[in-house]
């Protein structure tokens, strides 16, 4: 499989994707540039999988929840429950290809479960208004030379970013605090462009699968000018491969789950 971009609308694509950039798009650039190129320049189709299907019940669900809060409204158990089986059975973003219908069933049970886990250990008050539910956000970088830096925070409450995340395996607060940089730096800038104040901090709530599931809370500090540099040269790494269309693979452990799989062995290196 080659990556020149010849046709027409890839090049409509590559274009686009100078003119705005995200935490998502980011952290994928830095996790592997070839997997970029066929989700968002080549925007390969691919079946949703059990994870991501989790993973977005689950956030649906805290949105609800956390709506719900905005509003003065404390949502019952059942209520959420309700909320839960109804994103679960939305194929609006497409199909699951289960294994078996007792493996879907088995998934749906764990996603609940990790959400009860959540409401009982969260240490976000259920009675107390959020400043902000899935607030979308934008950063005008142009003084930086940079493209708009645009994005969707999960919630914001006393000043804190807060952000969740479903995961196999509870992270450490050294591993999380690396791992998500990108994107709680970019969030940082987001909320200090949309507020006009330096947040109070970040959190990342991880909510983790397991048999006994476990909520784990990630504290961080304000993100720092270091950090914020270092985003912007990630953000100039990034329009630097768009414009030398520089996809290259990066293989490693977390090549066994990625769904362009195929796509990248048969690629032939130009």
């Amino acid at each position: 499989m080659s990556t020149t971009t010849s046709d027409p609308l890839v090049k409509e694509r590559l274009e686009k994707l100078k003119l705005t950039v995200s935490a998502s798009k980011l952290g994928l650039w830095q996790q592997c540039r070839l997997k970029f190129f066929f989700r968002y320049v080549l925007a390969l189709p691919k079946p949703r999988t059990p994870a991501l299907h989790l993973g977005t019940s689950v956030h649906e669900t805290l949105r609800q929840w956390n709506k719900a809060r905005w509003r003065g409204h404390a949502m019952s158990l059942r209520e959420l429950h309700d909320v839960y089986a109804a994103s679960w059975t939305d194929e609006s973003q497409g199909t699951v290809p289960w294994e078996s219908t007792d493996d879907e069933e088995a998934q749906k049970g764990a996603g609940w479960r990790i959400l009860e886990t959540y409401f009982r250990e969260s240490p976000v008050p259920a009675n107390e208004k959020p400043e902000g539910v899935e607030v979308a956000v934008e950063a005008d970088l142009a003084g930086h030379a940079l493209p708009r830096l645009v994005g969707i925070i999960d919630l914001v409450q006393n000043g804190t970013i807060i952000d969740f995340k479903t995961c196999a395996q509870a992270p450490t607060q050294e591993r999380a605090a690396h791992q998500h940089e990108t994107q709680t730096t970019a969030y940082a800038l987001l909320y200090r462009e949309a507020t006009g104040k330096e947040e109070q901090g970040i959190e990342l709530h991880h909510l983790v699968k397991l048999k006994n599931p476990r909520l784990v809370v990630t504290s961080l500090p304000p993100a720092t000018q270091g950090q914020q540099l270092r985003l912007f040269r990630v953000i100039e790494s990034l329009m630097r491969g768009l414009d030398t269309e520089d996809f290259l693979p990066s293989p490693g452990m977390q090549c066994s789950g990625c769904e362009f799989f195929n796509e990248c062995r048969a690629w032939n290196g130009s």
